[in-house]
């Protein structure tokens, strides 16, 4: 299957104004890119890239005063199968766990370890360790979350969605996210693009979505509380402790974002 991914934004910025953009697929997907992925600029403005410490390809730019927009488009291959499901996945002890993984059970921005640990070990003790511990996190999670785009917060954490039990899909992820690591298990967070292929009608407005990866049986493997179900076509833009470490945009200065849109669909449907 090959899937047509890409987005745009535009912004309105009242002085020339630095910013960095995280909206490349993710290297881990780059060999199934077919052709090149193109990031444009409107004007046209030269772009420096460079890898973040979590592996994300950033660019960074300088927009000028005005009317100014990014964006992106690519083809990529797709086993065109739902998210993988792993039912014997072992949960490692965490003197076993690699090095680089480590940093995934430390509390961050959003995701507060130390605020949750004690209500995480209360609900999931008895969990059985490993894959079905963090499906039992997922379930709760979906669960307990009303979602509501007019719950969107950009500064509301895990602890504050604990509390107020409502919430957009990064509400979501940042309390899985949280839970996950207070019992020992490797969580990042991810952003993204998931296609609505195999569901029925009517279809949302489609836009960048946030997931979750676990470190479990010597790999990661995605769990996405939001929407608590394998999805087909799920491909990565970047991962990090939480939404703090993969902003789409990190803009150093004033600015309105104007217009934003987002694509996901089987290529045969939009390209010809």
């Amino acid at each position: 299957m090959r899937l047509h991914v890409g987005c745009e934004l535009t912004f309105e910025f009242p002085q020339e104004t630095p910013l960095i953009a995280i909206l490349n697929v993710h290297h881990s997907r780059v060999a199934d890119l077919i052709g090149v992925e193109t990031f444009t600029t409107s004007p046209a403005i030269q772009a420096s890239g460079y890898h973040d410490q979590f592996g994300n390809w950033c660019n960074r730019i300088v927009a000028p005063a005005g009317a100014f927009s990014l964006s992106t488009n690519a083809v990529v291959n797709d086993s065109g199968g739902p998210d993988p499901v792993v039912l014997n996945a072992v949960q490692h002890p965490v003197q076993n766990l690699p090095d680089d993984t480590l940093v995934y059970l430390m509390g961050s921005r959003y995701c507060e370890t130390d605020l949750l640990s004690d209500n995480a070990w209360k609900l999931f003790e008895h969990s059985p360790p490993g894959w079905q511990r963090v499906q039992a996190v997922c379930d709760y999670v979906h669960h307990y979350i009303h979602f509501g785009y007019e719950f969107s917060n950009p500064t509301r954490t895990a602890y504050g969605a604990f509390g107020e039990g409502r919430g957009v899909c990064r509400d979501y992820t940042h309390l899985a996210v949280a839970l996950c690591r207070c019992l020992n298990i490797p969580t990042r967070y991810c952003t993204g693009y998931i296609t609505d292929i195999g569901l029925p009608p009517p279809y949302a407005e489609m836009d960048f979505c946030a997931w979750m990866e676990v470190f479990l049986g010597g790999q990661w493997h995605a769990f996405d509380p939001r929407n608590n179900a394998p999805r087909i076509g799920r491909i990565k833009v970047a991962h990090g402790r939480d939404a703090a470490d993969v902003p789409l945009t990190n803009i150093f200065g004033p600015n309105v974002l104007t217009k934003f849109k987002v694509w996901a669909d089987e290529a045969a449907h939009t390209l010809a």
